[in-house]
């Protein structure tokens, strides 16, 4: 008896898709530029030559697929963005991390000691986290302090600026945007070619990114596909997912106000009370 042919096995996208497409996006010097004045819109001399991308292998984590440092010439700055999804301000102790090993290489690279009584010359830092959900009531501007200490008077700080979508025009509002879509249509057609390929699509037809996705459509698609042999991967990605339409949920709830926070936590129960008074406040907020 002849075995039967195995069926093809469906590739799915990587859990870090939008992650390397963001790496991947600034290694073009151009796109580079346009972030770089995206930020800094005051320094009309700045050209492609005076940056370089100086993200680091290893530092202490696991997923370096959305860090981007930039070292810029002239101005003597060191920027280090990250790109998250996820709300957390564990990133501050990331960044933390981040930021000492940059400053290391950046000493071994300019051959300086910090042994010798010669005070070292080192680039002014600036931190961004570039987040792609929904502002809601998130700070712009996070902080070691704060967040960890209780606002107490520490003895070293680190300060972050967020990004949300908004209304400007340039390449970080796309690639939030770029993100956004990306969400809408996994949530349509699950960890899918088809969620990738419309992601595509819909971002060329709405002029989202629409040069570095024409240009490298090829290359985009296959680096946001890839088999998931771990299986817990994807079940935590599709928790994740879930509880994100469960809040959703609770919002729209919320707003037409025709149940208690109570009837809806019976109706949810993956959210407590305190995150539904939490997103209460944040609809509240933003009526």
């Amino acid at each position: 008896m002849q075995d039967e042919p195995k069926q093809p096995q469906e590739v799915k996208a990587k859990r870090t898709a939008k992650n390397s497409v963001f790496l991947d996006l600034f290694q073009d010097k151009k796109n580079l530029l346009k972030l770089y004045k995206a930020l800094h819109p005051e320094d009309t001399d700045a050209t492609e030559d005076k940056l370089d991308i100086v993200t680091i292998d290893n530092v202490l984590t696991d997923n370096l697929y959305n860090d981007l440092g930039i070292m810029v010439s002239g101005n003597k700055l060191l920027l280090l963005l990250e790109a998250q999804s996820s709300w957390t301000v564990n990133i501050l102790i990331r960044i933390l991390l981040y930021l000492a090993q940059s400053y290391h290489e950046y000493f071994e690279r300019t051959s300086q000691s910090l042994y010798k009584s010669k005070k070292v010359k080192m680039p002014k830092p600036e931190l961004y986290i570039i987040y792609t959900g929904n502002k809601g009531r998130k700070p712009d501007i996070i902080s070691l302090s704060k967040e960890f200490f209780d606002g107490a008077d520490i003895d070293i700080e680190i300060k972050a600026k967020v990004i949300y979508e908004s209304n400007k025009d340039n390449i970080i509002n796309e690639y939030i945007i770029f993100c956004k879509i990306f969400n809408e249509q996994v949530k349509a057609h699950g960890m899918t070619k088809r969620a990738v390929t419309e992601t595509i699509r819909i971002c060329k037809d709405r002029n989202i990114l629409k040069q570095y996705l024409s240009s490298k459509e090829v290359e985009v698609v296959t680096i946001m596909m890839s088999l998931f042999d771990d299986e817990q991967i994807m079940r935590t990605y599709e928790k994740d997912l879930k509880r994100e339409t469960e809040r959703e949920t609770a919002e729209r709830m919320i707003r037409k106000g025709k149940m208690t926070l109570e009837e809806i936590a019976d109706y949810i129960p993956s959210l407590s009370f305190d995150e539904l008074k939490e997103l209460e406040a944040e609809v509240m907020q933003l009526a």
